[in-house]
């Protein structure tokens, strides 16, 4: 199924990837103008979470993280599988907490981005054994490290 929102927002994504944050923040913003905040569930998710990416305030950053995470709240497995056959709301927990574990680090909460981690490590195992989950999983470890938390243990890979 053809979703023109989605092809923008990967307009806005591939700007942000190229180097053009402040295109790419443009990109976005005009997108969440036209969507809205009751827009589709799938477009707030995605818009909100590459949105945070290109800000430069980490408070900012985390508002967007929410907002993503909000959406992603409200969206349900069968709108996923319309945009792609193989999403699964389940499989964007863990990148979403660990982008508000992150915002709240820098913030200087480490409580809550304590929190936020504990509470992403428990989604794990929505994650495949491909790049994008090993990835996910090598951020854990490093955002792990930067919060003293001990993620080398076998409690950190029940998660999985």
């Amino acid at each position: 199924m053809s979703d023109e929102v989605m092809a923008e927002i990967n307009i806005g994504l591939q700007l942000h990837i190229s180097g053009d944050r402040a295109g790419a923040r443009e990109k976005f913003a005009a997108l969440w103008e036209w969507i809205g905040e009751d827009g589709d569930p799938l477009h707030r998710c995605a818009l909100a979470h590459y949105m945070a990416d290109v800000r430069d305030d980490p408070a900012d950053e985390l508002a967007w993280d929410i907002r993503a995470l909000a959406a992603a709240d409200s969206l349900t497995d069968e709108r996923a599988k319309e945009y792609h056959a193989t999403l699964a709301v389940r499989g964007f927990y863990p990148s979403l907490h660990l982008n508000l574990a992150e915002d709240y680090r820098k913030l200087g909460d480490h409580e809550a981005a304590k929190a936020q981690w504990e509470l992403g490590r428990g989604t794990l195992g929505a994650l495949g054994d491909d790049p994008y989950g090993l990835g996910i999983i090598e951020a854990y470890d490093a955002l792990a490290t930067r919060l003293g938390i001990e993620s080398d243990s076998p409690d950190f890979r029940a998660g999985r």
